[in-house]
């Protein structure tokens, strides 16, 4: 799962475990792991990067400059892909980033624009086959 937003390289090193960012998120999808270090879960809703957790971070771990670098991303159980029509992702996407490519037999493919994309996961929870999750951006995935 991802760090929260504004956690950069040496977030490791300067977050406290404090949970301060946990505590401010008031979508409350900010977790600890199994190092007690926090965690984004968008399985329990969006993150509409506020900037309450990097504001209330007294440790400086989170940095409003540090880009988010996680996007959505479907897996093969997605329920269009198997001839269900589902949808529900693309309804609650409010950027628009998800659009369905029509296959044949009835099915239709998730196609997400990594470019609008904010990675929020607003598209995470509704998903009934919980296919959809945030995968980081590596140098390849980028978008430009």
């Amino acid at each position: 799962m991802p760090r929260p937003p504004g956690s950069g390289a040496s977030f490791a090193e300067a977050c406290t475990g404090c949970g301060d960012c946990a505590r401010a998120c008031p979508e409350g999808i900010i977790r600890r792991d199994a190092d007690g270090l926090p965690v984004v879960d968008v399985r329990e809703g969006a993150c509409t990067f506020c900037g309450s957790c990097t504001r209330a971070c007294a440790a400086e771990a989170l940095q409003p400059a540090s880009p988010w670098m996680w996007r959505a991303e479907a897996g093969a159980g997605c329920l269009d892909m198997n001839g269900i029509q589902c949808r529900a992702c693309e309804d609650f996407c409010d950027s628009a980033s998800i659009r369905f490519r029509p296959l044949t037999g009835g099915r239709a493919q998730p196609v997400i624009d990594r470019d609008s994309c904010t990675g929020c996961g607003a598209c995470v929870a509704p998903c009934p086959a919980g296919t959809l999750h945030l995968t980081p951006l590596t140098p390849e995935t980028r978008p430009c």
